[in-house]
C-alpha cells in the first residue's frame, strides 16, 4: 500500500456569525482526501466552494470543528503555536498574490534567509542556500540584493516559491499561485512547479478555480462545491470525462489557449455533450 503523507478525514470547519444565537456558517461539510509523497492533488472549485478554507485548515489557519488532519500519521488539526512552528519546516505555502506576499522593505536575500535564521542556520550557510534557491527557481544570484518591486509578477512568484522551498518541506499548499499572472507567465510558473517536484519529490495541495490549470499539473483532482467534495479521482478522468454536473460545467467553461490541447478539449467536449444528450433523452428531457 502506498504511504499517505496527508490524510484528511471528515473535516468540518464552522465560522461563528455575529448576532444573538446565530448559527455558525459551515464552510466545510465533512471533507476527506489524501495526498501521497511526491504527488500533486488539485483542489478545484469556484469562489466560496471551501477550497481555500481546506488549505488554511491544513496550515492551521482555519479552525477545525471536527474530523482529523493526519500528517505522517499525526493529527495536526489542533496544534499549539510552538508545535505548528516546528511543523513549518515540513509544510509550507505559496500564496495567491505575488505582489503582497513579499515584504517590500526587505531584499530578496533577507526574505529567503528569514526562515533559515529561525532554524539557527549560520549566515554563511544561509547565504549559500539563498544562491541555491535562486538557481532552483531560475533567477540570477544578483537578484539577492534587489527589492521585490524590481521584479515582475512571475519573478515575484518564483521568489515566493524559493521561500517555500527554503526549509526543504515535504508538502507545499499552493493557494491559487498562478491566478494573478498572465497566461504565458502561468505556463512558465507551472512548469517550474513540475521541475521542482521531479527534482525534490515535494508534494503539492494545489488550490485553483481553473480546471485547465489543475489538469496540467495534478495526479489526482478533488472538485469542491458548497463545502463538499463532489468528485474525486484520477486527474485525466475527472478533468476530461467528469461525471458530476458541477464538474461538467467547470469543464465546459475552462479556456485552453494551446492549439493542440484545444483540439483535444474540443473532442472531449463533443463526447461530453453527446453523453449529456443521451442522459437527457433517457430521462425524457427535451
Amino acid at each position: 500500500m502506498t504511504d499517505v503523507l496527508l490524510d484528511i478525514t471528515n473535516v468540518v470547519v464552522d465560522y461563528p456569525i455575529k448576532g444573538f444565537r446565530k448559527e455558525p456558517f459551515r464552510a466545510l461539510k465533512g471533507v476527506s482526501l489524501d495526498i501521497r509523497p511526491g504527488e500533486t492533488v488539485g483542489l478545484v472549485g469556484e469562489s466560496g466552494s471551501g477550497k481555500t478554507t481546506l488549505g488554511r485548515a491544513v496550515l492551521g489557519l482555519a479552525p477545525v470543528t471536527s474530523g482529523s488532519i493526519l500528517y505522517r500519521g499525526k493529527d495536526i488539526a489542533h496544534l499549539s503555536r510552538g508545535e505548528r512552528l516546528a511543523l513549518s519546516s515540513e509544510i509550507q505555502v505559496v500564496f495567491q498574490d505575488p505582489y503582497t506576499s513579499l515584504n517590500p522593505s526587505l531584499t530578496i536575500e533577507q526574505i529567503l534567509v528569514e526562515p533559515l535564521t529561525v532554524r539557527k542556520v549560520s549566515q554563511r550557510d544561509a547565504s549559500k542556500r539563498v544562491r541555491d534557491l535562486l538557481d532552483q527557481v531560475g533567477l540570477p544570484t544578483s537578484a539577492a540584493d534587489r527589492l521585490p518591486r524590481e521584479f515582475s509578477g512571475g519573478q515575484r512568484q518564483r521568489i515566493a516559491i524559493a521561500r517555500a522551498l527554503a526549509l526543504e518541506p515535504r508538502l507545499i499548499v499552493c493557494d491559487e499561485p498562478v491566478s494573478a499572472l498572465d497566461l504565458s507567465t502561468q505556463a512558465r510558473v507551472l512548469e517550474l512547479f513540475k521541475e521542482i517536484q521531479e527534482r525534490t519529490g515535494v508534494a503539492y495541495l494545489f488550490v485553483s478555480h481553473d480546471l485547465a490549470v489543475v489538469r496540467s499539473l495534478s495526479h489526482r483532482v478533488a472538485v469542491m462545491y458548497h463545502g463538499e467534495i463532489v468528485e474525486w479521482g484520477d486527474a485525466d478522468q475527472v478533468t476530461a470525462r467528469p461525471e458530476h454536473p458541477y464538474t461538467q460545467r467547470l469543464f465546459l467553461a475552462a479556456p485552453v489557449p494551446d492549439p493542440v490541447r484545444q483540439e483535444q478539449r474540443r473532442a472531449d467536449r463533443q463526447r461530453l455533450l453527446a453523453v449529456q444528450a443521451e442522459q437527457n433523452l433517457q430521462a425524457g428531457v427535451l
